[in-house]
């Protein structure tokens, strides 16, 4: 793909994010009514449904046959392997958004044989947009970079995505491995905008060892990329959107990032064994 239909696919994947973004902020800090999709915390709120509606009228506007992968209702839930298709979050970080915190946002992905090629992420409640592109990644038009941090005890880490009830030892190993290995820790609950803010140098890395779903990652993962950071799976391979795993950094502590989350399985084995031990 060319780098100008690049470029116009990044400047509808930010108006079709800001479509979104401006439902959900219409909605946000009114006593929405919230519906539960799965567990007692995977929920959804007719802002995410009329958010996707919006995205998506945008980018059928100006690419109207090609696939759109949401989180919500119709749309599809797997990422073609070959051709253009775009992936939608309407709303990253609804349990944020139903508890009135602002860390929250619409987040579109713009990929070419599952590679994503552009993106756009708003979060209306923060007053950030950022636009990423093949001539690199800008946050309310200023050009942002990784930071440059190569010292794991000067660095802070996010560890990203959730962990079902019966596996939050590993969560809690994750968190002892960051804790120990580096500065800080914070968590947003907001996937897109963790990923947006360690391209922007706020962060200096971000992992999990759980699946992403494509909505949550792929337009950070590009932002990651073209700010100069590395995104790969817990090998050290090329992340894609089918990887089991994404750790994301600014580059110069990849490597100590992976030591961390190899850690947790190091942890859960001697947990594992000293259980049966006693």
């Amino acid at each position: 793909m060319s780098d100008s239909d690049a470029q116009r696919r990044a400047d509808v994947a930010v108006r079709a994010a800001a479509a979104g973004a401006d439902v959900a902020a219409d909605s946000f800090r009114t006593g929405i009514d919230v519906e539960l999709k799965g567990s007692k915390t995977d929920v959804v709120t007719q802002a995410d449904r009329d958010a996707q509606t919006a995205v998506i009228e945008r980018i059928r506007s100006a690419f109207p046959e090609e696939p759109i992968v949401g989180e919500e209702e119709d749309a599809l839930k797997e990422v073609p392997e070959t051709g253009p298709a775009w992936i939608v979050d309407p709303i990253d970080g609804t349990n944020n958004f139903v508890d009135g915190i602002r860390a929250f946002g619409t987040a579109v992905a713009a990929v070419e044989d599952g590679e994503p090629i552009a993106g756009g992420a708003v979060f209306p409640a923060l007053g950030d947009t950022y636009r990423v592109g093949p001539e690199g990644i800008f946050r309310n038009d200023e050009s942002v970079s990784v930071s440059e941090a190569t010292d794991p005890e000067t660095c802070t880490v996010c560890p990203t995505a959730w962990w079902d009830l019966n596996e939050r030892d590993r969560y809690a190993a994750l968190v002892r491995s960051i804790v120990t290995r580096f500065d800080d820790m914070r968590r947003f609950g907001c996937a897109q905008l963790e990923l947006m803010l360690l391209a922007s140098g706020a962060f200096d890395g971000v992992v999990t060892d759980v699946r992403m779903n494509p909505w949550d990652s792929v337009a950070g993962v590009r932002a990651v990329r073209e700010a100069g950071g590395t995104v790969t799976d817990l090998d050290g391979d090329r992340w894609r959107h089918d990887s089991r795993g994404l750790v994301a950094s600014n580059g110069g502590i990849h490597d100590e990032l992976l030591a961390a989350v190899h850690e947790i399985d190091s942890n859960n084995s001697t947990n594992r064994s000293g259980n049966r031990n006693h």
